[in-house]
């Protein structure tokens, strides 16, 4: 099969953050599948644009065995909400542009990942200018997510956000769904045809994170952060308005008389201000560390005690799954999850961690406690956790299972 991925966030080979389609589209091209895809100029880790793209709209790159083409995104991108929407609608913009004028070939079909939702309409006019048909993953319910957040407020945007998901639904040949939860929805709220539902969620990466236990080290890392006898907590990911890692700051100050250590890594358009809050706290627990590559990532989980999963309290967040959860359970890690709903069911049922409940940081620091006093338990929770995901989330049997869905509209 000759495959087109639309996808903003695809990472780059150095880059942090969720690597779904980078694993995914690998998998598939060892496979001898062809994949090209279609991504956005992902920033460095200050945020700005790389000097590779300086001046540039469109990027021809070879990623291992997968073709990329990356398209300009606006550098006001992580600013404010303003910022964002500029920059999804220039992805969508150059996105386009590149899939009308700068593929060559026949393919097979087009696959958009959401959010951000507007790229729906860049691969539908891709798909009917092509004659190929859409595949449209659901990563995250929007625009529920959005109204939630309060990102989205105004009626009229809001209903004509609901009318536009529909279209695009109705306008998909599949629809991939990441959660349980999100397939539900789809039928039972929105009527979405049952048939055209398929689920291949998120998943853990053991190519990396196997490898690293065999040679990598965590005292050394511990050794070089000075936490060799702290209890570390890693949270690794968006610091986002969604994210609602304010909660992390008040747990951190009931922990003051403990050794308990955060790692918070990542960006986003709350980082700067949390930083800030953290400091005029003075907040000794925390350390905020800048993205690095994902293979680092991995080492960081190695090195922490246990992972936090964390998301402001709201309905639509019970719907999802977390890809750091993931990424802590490969690495034997327990979960330290205030995240209700479906993640939460996954963990229990696993035994692989603890619910706390979101936003409240009583709650929070008890639960940290008593992992404190309990470690021989983390240790079988992390190995739960493990042997868990490997049977029911290994991120190359999904993969192959999702190649079989789209040969059957090809």
């Amino acid at each position: 099969m000759n495959i087109l991925v639309l996808h903003q966030y695809f990472l780059e080979e150095d880059g942090s953050g969720g690597a779904r389609f980078n694993e995914m589209s690998r998998i598939w091209a060892e496979m001898n599948h062809k994949v090209t895809v279609l991504a956005g100029m992902m920033p460095d880790h200050t945020g700005k644009k790389r000097n590779e793209y300086r001046r540039k709209k469109f990027a021809f790159k070879k990623q291992g065995p997968v073709n990329v083409i990356r398209c300009h995104v606006s550098e006001f991108y992580n600013r404010n909400f303003l910022g964002r929407f500029f920059g999804y609608f220039t992805f969508c913009f150059y996105s386009l542009w590149a899939g009308l004028f700068k593929l060559k070939g026949k393919y097979d079909l087009i696959l958009v990942t959401s959010p951000p939702i507007f790229l729906g309409l860049t691969a539908l006019i891709i798909s009917k200018s092509k004659k190929i048909p859409m595949v449209f993953e659901v990563r995250d319910l929007w625009p529920e997510s959005a109204i939630d957040t309060g990102v989205l407020r105004n009626r009229l945007v809001i209903k004509l956000a609901y009318w536009f998901e529909k279209f695009l639904y109705n306008k998909s040949k599949l629809i991939n769904v990441l959660t349980p939860a999100f397939k539900d929805n789809l039928i039972e709220n929105k009527l979405v045809d049952p048939k055209k539902i398929i689920y291949i969620p998120n998943a853990a990466d053991f190519r990396l994170s196997d490898n690293l236990v065999k040679t990598f080290d965590p005292m050394v890392l511990r050794t070089q952060k000075n936490t060799i006898d702290s209890f570390v907590i890693i949270y690794v990911g968006a610091h986002g308005l969604a994210n609602g890692l304010h909660q992390i700051l008040d747990t951190a100050e009931l922990l003051a008389d403990t050794n308990v250590m955060f790692w918070l890594i990542g960006k986003g358009m709350q980082r700067n201000l949390l930083i800030s809050e953290s400091k005029r706290r003075k907040i000794k627990n925390i350390e905020f560390i800048d993205p690095v590559p994902r293979s680092d990532v991995f080492k960081y989980i190695l090195a922490s005690d246990i992972g936090a999963s964390v998301l402001v309290k709201n309905d639509t967040f019970k719907t999802i799954y977390s890809n750091k959860t993931f990424d802590y359970m490969s690495c034997k890690k327990p979960v330290l999850l205030a995240i209700d709903g479906v993640s939460r069911k996954m963990i229990e049922e696993a035994d692989a961690g603890i619910y706390v409940e979101p936003e409240n940081p009583k709650d929070f620091s008890n639960k940290i406690r008593f992992c404190m006093k309990n470690q021989e338990l983390l240790k079988q929770q992390g190995e739960n956790g493990y042997n868990y995901v490997k049977k029911h989330f290994d991120r190359e049997m999904l993969a192959k299972e999702y190649i079989e869905k789209l040969k059957s509209i090809s």
